[in-house]
């Protein structure tokens, strides 16, 4: 049968083979070999990122094999031993400190998978047309890199940072805004059984893919599903249906069963890049402890009321 939107998620993987997934990839990350170094710090700092007056935080260097990434390291101002917030990027692969929460108590690890950002800056090198290749990739590859790539990399830095002796590991937190919130969402199912407690994903992205592309068509305009599985549409069409699948194992929406811990979702009202209908459709999927705030008048950015909503929603799960 040939793949249409309609027909798409027929495709997915069952809730049964996601969790088979989820044991894999976890799995994997726990064999893989890691070092990690904290860098020295930069003096003078190139950004101001409002904790310097704190030792210890810094920038982390990430190997596994042959693969670099980076992170940014922000211990508790308590010293510890102190819960761990993980924060992932969006698809611009900025980075970001979170001094506020630093300051309400956490533990905070920012991590930038794919080594796309180093405290250098961007590796222009890996994004040879112009957008970062994470999300084309996973289709083009039918899953096998791309957001694999991406989430093994997150497992792998928590795992390091729930090893340190200033780390509750049994409390963690996941966040993160656009690709950021998705892949929050998917590390909390990959992690649901390794200590956490609450997730907290803003303007949510990788999520409802088939949605996202039928509101995408209808507003005469493109959505990241079409971005996503531009290779394969352009170069072998015929494996739709295989695309579609592998873009099924990194939908939020097939992960809903597992999201057992507290959740909090935040929708922007002008939002065409994460329209609500696809934040909606998984909120309604969520199992458990559940929060949804809509923000009228927004449009797809970062918002400094999620940032909020999700201290206090960590304050009190975490």
């Amino acid at each position: 049968m040939t793949a249409t939107i309609e027909n798409a998620m027929q495709y997915y993987p069952t809730a049964s083979e996601i969790d088979e997934w989820c044991v894999n990839l976890l799995n994997e990350s726990d064999r893989a070999p890691l070092s990690a170094e904290l860098l020295p710090a930069p003096d003078p700092w190139p950004l101001s990122l409002g904790v310097r007056h704190h030792e210890g935080h810094g920038y982390v260097k990430f190997t596994t094999g042959d693969e670099t990434f980076y992170g940014f390291w922000q211990p508790a101002l308590s010293g510890g031993p102190a819960p761990l917030l993980v924060h992932l990027p969006g698809y611009g692969a900025e980075m970001s400190a979170h001094p506020e929460l630093v300051a309400a108590g956490f533990n905070v690890l920012h991590v930038n998978p794919l080594g796309y950002n180093t405290p250098a800056g961007f590796d222009e090198s890996k994004r040879p047309r112009g957008e970062w290749p994470v999300l084309p990739d996973t289709a083009a590859t039918f899953g096998k890199h791309g957001y694999r790539d991406f989430l093994r990399h997150a497992l792998l830095a928590t795992r390091w940072a729930q090893g340190l002796a200033c780390v509750q590991p049994d409390r963690l937190g996941v966040f993160g805004s656009s690709q950021g919130g998705g892949t929050a969402l998917l590390t909390a199912s990959l992690l649901k059984d390794r200590g956490v407690k609450a997730v907290a994903a803003d303007v949510t992205a990788l999520t409802n893919y088939p949605l996202v592309m039928r509101i995408g068509e209808a507003a005469g305009s493109g959505s990241y599903t079409h971005f996503a599985l531009s290779p394969v549409t352009g170069e072998c069409p015929e494996r739709l249906p295989d695309a579609w699948r592998a873009l099924g194992y990194f939908d939020t929406l097939s992960h809903a069963h597992r999201l057992a811990m507290p959740t909090l979702l935040t929708g922007a009202g002008l939002d065409t890049n994460t329209p609500i209908p696809s934040i909606r459709s998984l909120f309604d999927k969520l199992p458990a402890t559940r929060s949804y705030t809509e923000i009228a008048g927004q449009q797809h950015r970062y918002s400094p009321l999620f940032l909020q909503l999700a201290k206090a929603w960590f304050i009190a799960h975490v």
